[in-house]
């Protein structure tokens, strides 16, 4: 191999270099023989480039009459200009090619599952399977390209900003952070678990306890949950956390840190700060606490617009302490019923009962509830800034129902009707989340975001008495109608700590059994600190405008939570469930023994 080891790479080849003798190692992506003049295309991470056979010694044609479509090959040659008429302009490489006076076969491949090219269109359970083919190909080495780069930049910013990187543990304490742990039993200590983090939540605030003030890590997260396009078992976050910070320091650092990771990426600037909605306002003109702004559709309140007009469902929503939202979709007024019919599902799988709509016309309002809106006509229209030829949608419902499901809708409705620039980012804070939320199945009060937020100082004296009004130092970072990120002002204090264990459930007990390391790490002069954590995935993802985060790491999980590639999860040798004092049962086994049907299963 030293002999036939690369000196350039096969994007590194330009008309300059014409005349140079050069060795290239990489996979073969095309095979092309034109009656007698044989070329074929070899592809590394670096580029691509063509070589050419020309007046070949018999070694070279049958080395070449036997490479097939990724054969790892070595090839000696002298780079000379395309002729007239032949550059290749879609080629970095393009005004050249390679003249091969050697070919050597470094490792043949069998047959291809797919073909590895710019964009497989392979199902991805077979792309996932041959993963070490999919990342071979253009999109694959690009996104993993640009993974890399947004890191180092990460890196670079924070470190210029005096944060230091310090890794927490991945086998902790189990503590309940609002998904189902991944656990890893003990072999030294029978029936004890380690859990994987589902974040280093604890361990960095006890960072600022012990007085690193600016604190990092890219934390590799796990959360046994139901995987989606956005989620997955295992996922990275850029960790971050800061003492004697509020929320404005916290967003000063996070928009630095991305100005200067899409300047030096994408080149892209962006202009800060970034804009700010409360959540109220959130769901008030979008319908969702991450709203995409990158088009203008708002929902509009109409209850004073539509009240007592005589629409019984309006009425009686109203009455109830209900609300009436509305959407205008410009130039939609030709919309089929079956296209209506396709946005009031989308309505309903938010919750709404249904969708009500009705059409702008010169005459006025026609169609659906048009006609139980007659003497309401200029009022709705002025309050919608309806024109002739749009689409009016409402729904009624309880607040939050109603700006779900029709946000939702206008969620929808962005792309389909091309008001969403692909290559714009848009970014904004969502703040002011409430504290907690109400648990109608369990009948308690839990968390919104974690246990270690911060209340409100106004808030402070109403805690317990009326946990429902009571609004978190807490924020959002959503970008382009993602979540990038989520965070907080902490507690530092342990008895406004305790107090919010006591509203989601927890007695001291409970509080010291779980969280006790904690609390008695708050007893020693615990500075005010606060951070956030953007998810590396989704920020590369939405750079890469890629639609999964799948695709922007080298080795994900399906959304069964499964590696078709490895075969994981998999069963293990009876003799290491031993070694660890486990034993495997059956769904029907634990069943039998939860009713207590048998109580000696072998």
């Amino acid at each position: 191999m030293e002999r036939m080891k690369r000196t350039a790479t096969c994007g590194a080849l330009h008309a300059e270099h014409e005349g140079q003798s050069v060795v290239l190692n990489g996979w073969v992506h095309r095979k092309r023989d034109h009656g007698g003049v044989r070329f074929f295309n070899l592809r590394d991470r670096y580029g691509i480039t063509q070589v050419v056979l020309e007046e070949p010694s018999e070694q070279l044609v049958d080395a070449f009459d036997r490479l097939r479509m990724e054969f790892c090959v070595a090839v000696t040659g002298t780079v000379r200009r395309r002729p007239a008429g032949m550059v290749n302009p879609e080629m970095p490489t393009g005004e050249v090619e390679l003249v091969a006076t050697e070919l050597e076969i470094l490792s043949p491949a069998v047959t291809l599952p797919f073909t590895v090219d710019e964009r497989s269109d392979a199902r991805e359970e077979l792309r996932l399977k041959h993963r070490y083919l999919d990342l071979r190909s253009h999109r694959m080495q690009r996104n993993i390209r640009l993974r890399h780069d947004v890191s180092y930049r990460v890196r670079e910013y924070l470190h210029s900003q005096d944060f230091l990187e310090i890794e927490t543990p991945t086998m902790i304490k189990s503590t309940p952070e609002g998904a189902r742990d991944f656990l890893v039993p003990s072999r030294l200590h029978h029936g004890c678990f380690y859990a994987m983090p589902q974040s280093p939540q604890l361990y960095k605030q006890i960072l600022m306890i012990a007085g690193f003030d600016r604190y990092f890590q890219l934390a590799h997260c796990f959360r046994d949950e139901d995987a989606r396009g956005d989620r997955q078992p295992e996922h990275t976050q850029i960790d971050l956390e800061m003492s004697f910070a509020s929320k404005e320091d916290v967003f000063e650092v996070t928009e630095g840190m991305l100005a200067h990771v899409f300047s030096h990426v994408l080149g892209v600037s962006l202009e800060t700060p970034f804009p700010r909605l409360s959540f109220h306002e959130a769901m008030e003109r979008y319908g969702s606490d991450r709203p995409d702004l990158r088009f203008d559709l708002e929902l509009v309140s109409m209850d004073d617009a539509v009240a007592g007009a005589g629409f019984r469902v309006f009425d009686e929503t109203i009455e109830s302490g209900g609300v009436i939202k509305g959407l205008r979709v410009p130039g939609g007024a030709d919309a089929s019923r079956k296209r209506i019919s396709d946005l009031e599902e989308t309505a309903k799988t938010y919750g709404a009962k249904g969708l009500a709509w009705t059409k702008v016309t010169d005459g006025g309002l026609e169609g659906g509830i048009g006609k139980f809106l007659a003497q309401r006509d200029s009022a709705v229209r002025e309050q919608l800034a309806a024109e002739p030829g749009d689409l009016l949608l409402f729904v009624a419902d309880a607040w939050r129902t109603a700006c779900t499901a029709l946000g939702a809708v206008r969620t929808r409705l962005g792309p389909e009707l091309d008001l969403v620039d692909p290559d714009e980012f848009a970014f904004a804070w969502v703040t002011d989340f409430p504290l907690f939320s109400y648990n109608e199945e369990e009948q308690r009060w839990e968390a919104e975001h974690h246990m270690f937020s911060m209340p409100q100082e106004r808030f402070l004296d109403t805690l317990e008495t009326d946990p429902g009004s009571v609004l978190g130092d807490l924020y959002d970072l959503v970008g382009n109608g993602l979540e990038l990120a989520s965070g907080s002002i902490r507690i530092h204090d342990p008895e406004l700590q305790s107090r919010i264990f006591r509203i989601v459930g927890f007695d001291w007990e409970e509080a010291e059994r779980r969280f006790g390391f904690l609390l008695e790490a708050l007893r020693y002069g615990a500075p005010p600190h606060g951070g956030i954590a953007p998810g590396l995935d989704r920020l590369v993802a939405l750079m890469a405008g890629e639609s999964t985060i799948r695709d922007v790491i080298a080795f994900p999980k399906t959304t069964q939570a499964t590696s078709p590639m490895d075969g994981s999860p998999s069963p293990v040798a009876p003799a290491q469930l031993a070694e660890l004092g486990l034993r495997v049962v059956s769904e029907e086994k634990e069943e039998r023994e939860r009713t207590g049907e048998s109580r000696h299963i072998p």
